[in-house]
């Protein structure tokens, strides 16, 4: 076995956090929305639409259920969303989202992982100012002509409509966004959503030097490990090669 052993059980420990880290993610999520929102998926569309992107990421049923239940019984937890904003070398930016029970603490955490990357977190807006937030709604089932017929009819007047081969991608306000989706459905209940989600996308992407790719995969390492980050948004346009 020996080193072959070591390389694939580093793989498989890697992956079973990152599946780990996953569940936990939408677990604090489906549980605040629920608390919120009510956790009838009937009347509250952005817990059906959060629980059937779960299912499409292939959470478990029971980290679903759990965490509905758990808001059912109206326990004391409580989770507030945040948004940080760092620079990293070579003029990389960076946009974090967090779901936490303590911002003091995630915003120390965040502190320290960027120091020891040599970089630094921002003020509110220092970097946000540089990206645009936007709807993304990936599918097939519909082609271009069908997509952008539906959303004129409805009164969308959506950002982009990109086509590639048979996968159409429809680029639009965050707050159209569940509404531009459900719109295409009522013309095809069986659209095949291979991406449903709103993000932060950099209007100008920046090459980083070689001599900076381990300080940008570690400081990747440390955000990935912090259980209170949903969200890493960046403008880095040659995303170094991880180690094995």
């Amino acid at each position: 076995m020996g080193r072959a052993f070591e390389v694939r059980a580093a793989s498989m420990a890697k992956t079973n956090l990152m599946k780990s880290k996953l569940y936990s993610k939408y677990g604090k999520l489906i549980y605040m929305e629920a608390k919120n929102g009510g956790y009838d998926m009937d009347a509250n569309l952005k817990l059906r639409a959060l629980v059937d992107k779960a299912k499409h990421d292939q959470v478990p049923a029971d980290v679903i259920k759990r965490n509905i239940e758990k808001a059912k019984g109206g326990t004391g937890e409580s989770y507030t969303t945040c948004r940080y904003e760092a620079f990293g070398p070579s003029e990389s930016t960076f946009i974090i989202e967090a779901l936490t029970d303590n911002s003091n603490r995630t915003l120390s955490a965040l502190k320290s992982s960027f120091a020891k990357c040599g970089a630094h977190m921002g003020a509110t807006g220092s970097v946000s100012y540089t990206y645009i937030y936007e709807g993304i709604l990936s599918f097939k089932g519909l082609d271009e002509d069908a997509t952008l017929e539906a959303l004129a009819e409805a009164g969308f007047d959506v950002n982009d409509i990109i086509t590639e081969g048979d996968s159409v991608t429809v680029l639009s306000k965050p707050s159209d966004s569940s509404d531009v989706k459900a719109t295409l459905l009522k013309v095809n209940p069986d659209l095949e959503i291979t991406r449903d989600e709103v993000i932060w996308v950099a209007q100008n992407e920046v090459s980083v030097p070689e001599e900076d790719f381990e300080k940008i995969n570690r400081l990747l390492g440390f955000l990935d490990e912090n259980d209170d980050v949903t969200n890493v948004y960046h403008n880095i346009s040659n995303l170094p090669p991880t180690e094995d």
